[in-house]
Order: structure tokens, then C-alpha cells, then sequence
């Protein structure tokens, strides 16, 4: 799904807010072309990563008391599969599906900042405000879902193939549910799938990690994504295999340009092959450390050249197409910093952003 985004501004979902409101002014004044709806970690529990998109698996069990989300795999469960198969087929099957993804909905309780975010479109809309160029929300990757989330036994739910399968096509739906309830608000709908855990595939603690399965997990909520017009991105904070997420057929690569922009460039074929496919990188070239308070626009665009450099020699790709596919974000989400560092995380974003676009005529 071809689209030039020419430096457009977006960024990763969380931030270290109280309040929802608090959290959206800041997106609306400084990513006003491609705002995300704010997840708000320290409301607690229910807005932590994973335990976020829960509702509506079968079988999960939040213990507040401990802090933790486990799958209860014990006992006859087949009637709960059923249920959330059921569910699920109404709603996504090709052939006789309705699209109606609003099973997996994401209700208040999960997400203060994607329901104050949809209220606050309302509103500018009743107001005569136009539908902005885009919208980007997130949901947390089938891989990093199932490799944090274990079941009563603290084994992890990949392993277990019939609840990997159900995170998966759970998640899938909660990504559509998202787009849906978006698009009267937006020309388009960017939907990032969250996969911090990819950064460390390969490595001994997750040697038993099958490439194809990673590739197939993703491959499923990408389509999805698809399924209603939006443009399907994958978000990893490390660094990881890069032509993964090319293989899997993603829009959209975000990577932390900061802390490790010259790896991308390791992969040049399917670099290529993805920018001249239509694809475009997100470039996470401001950083969400203390590094922040030293970094200004001026800095984050001359480091910002230099990778482009560095890209454009190793792939041989047209440096033009390099900067018509790229986007600028934070190098991840915001929402362990101070209030004060990731203010000045999405100023900085939005400053590089317009000052690239300048120098380069767009």
C-alpha cells in the first residue's frame, strides 16, 4: 500500500501522563498530521502492554493483587475456544463475515487515551474541522504477546499453539476494531503493531522461535490490517533481523534510527526491496533517554543525513525515495520518562519534521 509520507510525524504509543487530555495536547500540538492515541501506563495494571489488549481472550486472568495477566489453561476449555471462535469468524471470515470487529473492542477501562482521543475527534468534527490526514494507533504484537504472557504454570504462551492461535486472531480483530473506529476522523489509518520482543530473536532464550511462525504470526494481523485500508506498520525498539518484517509483507518499518540506525542498512537487499516496493522506514532518530535534553532539531537532521548516507550506499536504493519514504517518530515510547523529557521528545519530532520537510522541498 504505496503512500509518501515526506517526513510526516507520528510516534509510539506510550507516555507518562496522568490524564488522557493532558497526554493529547501534547500529540495535537506537535504531530497534528498523524496523531496516536496515548496508552497511560501509570493509570496501572490494565494499561500496562499486553494486559491492554486482553479483553475478550478466553481465558485470561488479571490478578491485581500481584500485578500480573496469566492464561488459565487448566480444566475443559474447549467451550471458551469455541465462544472466541465464534466471535471471531462472524466477524472476519471473507466470505460470510459482517467486518463487525467490535468483539475485541478496547474498552475505557484499558485505554483512557484511545476513547478521549475518538471523543475529542467527535467534537472537532461537530465542529466543522475537517478529517486529518492520518491517524496512528498500535496494538502489542502477536510475538511480544506471547512471549510475556504465560500460563498458570509460568510456561509462555507461544509454546501452547491452540492460545497462541487465539492471541493471534484477537489481536488481528483489535487492530480492525481500532481502524474502524477511527476512520470517520482520517483520510488514513496507520496501525503499528508493537514488537520490542524481536529484538532479541535469536537469541539462546528464544532459540526454539521459528522464523516462518514469526513470519506467519505477523502475516495474519497484517492482513488484517489491510482487510480495512489501513497501513500496517511493526515497531521494534533493538535491533532485530530486519528482513523479518519485509518477508512479512509490513508498510511500514519503525526502527530506533537513534541508538541503531546503521543496521538497518545490514539488510540491504530486503531494504531495497521494500523501498522500491512502495514500503517506507520510520525513522525513531529521537531518542527516549536523558540523551533528549542534549539533542535539538538541528542535531537530530545532521545524524538524520548521515544514516540516509550510509543507507542509500549500502542498498544502492535512489537517496530521493529514501526521504519521499520516511517518517520521523521517538525511538520508542515515551512512557518511563519524566514529563518534562517526553514533552520535549514530541517537540523535537515535530520540529525535525518540519525542518526536514524545508530542506527538502516538501
Amino acid at each position: 500500500m504505496t503512500f509518501e509520507p515526506r517526513f510526516l510525524a507520528t510516534a509510539i504509543g506510550s507516555m507518562p501522563h496522568a490524564t488522557a487530555d493532558a497526554a493529547i495536547d501534547v500529540v495535537l500540538a506537535n504531530i497534528p498530521q498523524a496523531p496516536i492515541w496515548p496508552q497511560l501506563s501509570s493509570r496501572g495494571l490494565l494499561e500496562q502492554m499486553e494486559v491492554q489488549y486482553a479483553e475478550g481472550l478466553p481465558r485470561v486472568v488479571i490478578d491485581h493483587d500481584k500485578g500480573r495477566m496469566y492464561v488459565d489453561t487448566t480444566g475443559e476449555y474447549w467451550d471458551d475456544l469455541a465462544a472466541f471462535y465464534e466471535t471471531y469468524m462472524l466477524a472476519m471470515d471473507p466470505d460470510d463475515g459482517d467486518g463487525d470487529c467490535s468483539g475485541m473492542a478496547i474498552s475505557p477501562q484499558h485505554s483512557a487515551g484511545l476513547h478521549a482521543l475518538a471523543a475529542r475527534m467527535e467534537a472537532h468534527l461537530a465542529a466543522g474541522g475537517e478529517p486529518l490526514p492520518f491517524i496512528k494507533v498500535q496494538t502489542t504484537g502477536p510475538c511480544s504477546f506471547t512471549l510475556t504472557i504465560t500460563d498458570e504454570n509460568k510456561r509462555l504462551i507461544y509454546y501452547n499453539e491452540e492460545f497462541r492461535d487465539v492471541v493471534v486472531k484477537a489481536l488481528a480483530m483489535k487492530c480492525r476494531w481500532q481502524i474502524q473506529r477511527f476512520q470517520p476522523f482520517a483520510e488514513r489509518i496507520i496501525c503499528f503493531v508493537d514488537e520490542p520482543i524481536l529484538s532479541a530473536y535469536g537469541s539462546s532464550t528464544y532459540v526454539a522461535v521459528q522464523r516462518d511462525d514469526v513470519i506467519a504470526m505477523l502475516e495474519e494481523v497484517i492482513a488484517a490490517i489491510h482487510a480495512d485500508g489501513g497501513i500496517a506498520g511493526i515497531h521494534c525498539c533493538g535491533n532485530t533481523e530486519w528482513s523479518i518484517l519485509v518477508d512479512a509483507g509490513v508498510d511500514l518499518i519503525n526502527f530506533d534510527a537513534y541508538s541503531f540506525g546503521e543496521t538497518i542498512a545490514m539488510y540491504a537487499e530486503p531494504i531495497r526491496r521494500h523501498l522500491e516496493g512502495g514500503g517506507a522506514l520510520a525513522w525513531g532518530i529521537v531518542p527516549t533517554s536523558a540523551a533528549v535534553r542534549e539533542e535539538t532539531a538541528a542535531s537530530l537532521a545532521t545524524r538524520f543525513e548521515v544514516l540516509v548516507d550510509h543507507l542509500v550506499e549500502r542498498t544502492g536504493v535512489d537517496r530521493a525515495l529514501v526521504l519521499r519514504q520516511a517518517l520521523i517518530t521517538p525511538s520508542c515510547g515515551t512512557g518511563s520518562l519524566a514529563v518534562p523529557d517526553a514533552e520535549r521528545v514530541f517537540s523535537l519530532v515535530g520540529e525535525l519534521s518540519q525542518l526536514l520537510r524545508e530542506r527538502h522541498g516538501f
